[in-house]
């Protein structure tokens, strides 16, 4: 059986907020997701042995821990399916980065699944069986530009005003690890934001007033325990509204041109990684996920 590859697209987001915590521990929050056309590239052959093995496992990752194996088992158990697959991965989306590698190696190894053993699972379907592997995973399943509410699991189609498609987005990553538990725990962390409208985002007129308000309420905590990604922020805020992805750590600014954005990059400050990218109006791999509630589903 013949390796095809697929790509994983990494995500920014637009703003993110905390809204409130519920008794469970869990933040409600509202957050844009746009996904950019720059990430890794999962390469994936069926087996009939029905094991499901990585090709090139990460240095200190083990099996159980990575999200595109452990993916896949968990559809191979879902479905009842009894191909496996052989599964490698060309990383370029940083670890850790509040970029949603992870999350999107596992969503396209559904995706492309869903279709290399023929199991018919629609768009809905893949998204609840992504949800328990990773709040981020049914975003990327969801594949077009996405208003988040809820706990991150309420997702909305938003049509982008052309300007944040046809910007430029440059991406720096400071060499630091931000944990995410460590960030949501924070006593100082903001969980009272007020929630925005979507139609506001959507009208142009109210548009400026509603960026105004939009922001990344992780943003001071992240800054204030890690220097670097402040410090890189700092950097980025001299050439427009330089804001944080996710918790962090990596960080990013729209420019207007491509010229621009390769200069930002060449010039980043020591001990930063980057890229920059365009955003993207679907997923790569949108089209080969159906629509609907019902399944076609045939166990192979």
């Amino acid at each position: 059986m013949h390796t095809l590859s697929y790509p994983a697209p990494c995500k920014i987001n637009l703003f993110l907020h905390i809204t409130g915590r519920l008794s469970n521990g869990y933040h409600t929050l509202q957050s844009l997701f746009l996904l950019l056309d720059h990430g890794d590239t999962l390469h994936i052959r069926p087996r009939q042995d029905g094991q499901i093995l990585h090709m090139n496992p990460m240095a200190g990752v083990p099996a159980e821990q990575d999200l595109s194996i452990r993916a896949a088992r968990h559809l191979q158990q879902v479905s009842g399916c009894t191909l496996g697959a052989d599964i490698g991965c060309d990383k370029r989306t940083p670890m850790g980065g509040g970029l949603g590698g992870g999350s999107s190696d596992a969503a396209t190894v559904l995706m492309a699944l869903n279709q290399q053993w023929q199991l018919g699972y629609t768009r809905q379907q893949l998204m609840q069986i992504g949800v328990s592997l990773g709040a981020d995973v049914p975003v990327f399943i969801f594949g077009q530009p996405a208003w988040a509410e809820g706990i991150g699991e309420q997702l909305s189609a938003v049509s982008l005003p052309p300007p944040l498609l046809d910007q430029y987005y440059v991406v720096l990553t400071p060499q630091v690890a931000v944990p995410t538990a460590q960030i949501f725990a924070h006593q100082a962390l903001t969980r009272d934001s007020k929630p925005l409208r979507i139609s506001d985002f959507s009208n142009g007129a109210n548009s400026s007033a509603f960026w105004q308000q939009a922001r990344n309420d992780m943003e001071a905590i992240v800054c204030m325990l890690y220097p670097q990604v402040g410090e890189t922020l700092a950097w980025l805020k001299q050439y427009g509204d330089a804001r944080m992805s996710g918790s962090g750590a990596s960080v990013f600014v729209a420019v207007d041109s491509a010229e621009k954005a390769e200069q930002l990059i060449a010039n980043r400050p020591e001990n930063t990684s980057g890229f920059w990218a365009k955003g993207l109006e679907y997923h790569p791999l949108f089209a080969s996920v159906t629509d609907g509630d019902q399944a076609t589903q045939q166990v192979c």
